[in-house]
């Protein structure tokens, strides 16, 4: 129970960012505040930082409209970024803001190619992966760069 509690703090804290002004907790929902006492913030809720309430109040809306597969999915994924040493969250947290500052045709672009790469046989995956933690640094570094940074797809 403690581990589904905790993986549904970190789905509501690491949601996005909602427009709206947050609610006071009388404002909530009955279903809101049930969710909220679990994760023991009934007493705090007024007096944390507007940001956070609006991440939580947006987790939990996802969370709310999710099936029972998709909440297995995003406890599954939270437990593994929750193993994730520290400096490799903050890594990712980078890319990921890099990514949403792309134009939408150049994350359009990576998704697509992120998908190719993910129909890729599981040995050509690994054939790959495996060629590229054997590049130097600096490479990586440099074709990571190209990859993002690059206004329009290259031709083939």
């Amino acid at each position: 129970m403690k581990t589904r509690l905790t993986t549904i703090l970190l789905l509501l804290i690491w949601a996005g960012w909602a427009t709206a002004d947050t609610p006071g907790w009388d404002a909530l929902s009955d279903a809101q505040q049930r969710v909220l006492r679990q994760l023991d913030l009934e007493g705090r809720w007024d007096q944390l930082p507007e940001a956070r309430r609006e991440r939580l109040l947006r987790g939990l809306q996802r969370w709310e409209t999710m099936g029972p597969e998709q909440r297995h999915t995003a406890r599954r994924n939270l437990q593994r970024w929750r193993q994730l040493p520290p400096e490799r969250r903050k890594l990712l947290r980078e890319r990921l803001k890099r990514f949403r500052s792309l134009p939408p045709e150049r994350r359009q672009l990576l998704r697509e190619k992120f998908q190719r790469f993910r129909q890729l046989p599981p040995e050509r995956r690994r054939a790959l992966r495996e060629r590229w933690r054997k590049l130097p640094p600096a490479k990586r570094k440099a074709l990571r760069q190209r990859l993002f940074d690059r206004q329009r797809p290259r031709r083939r």
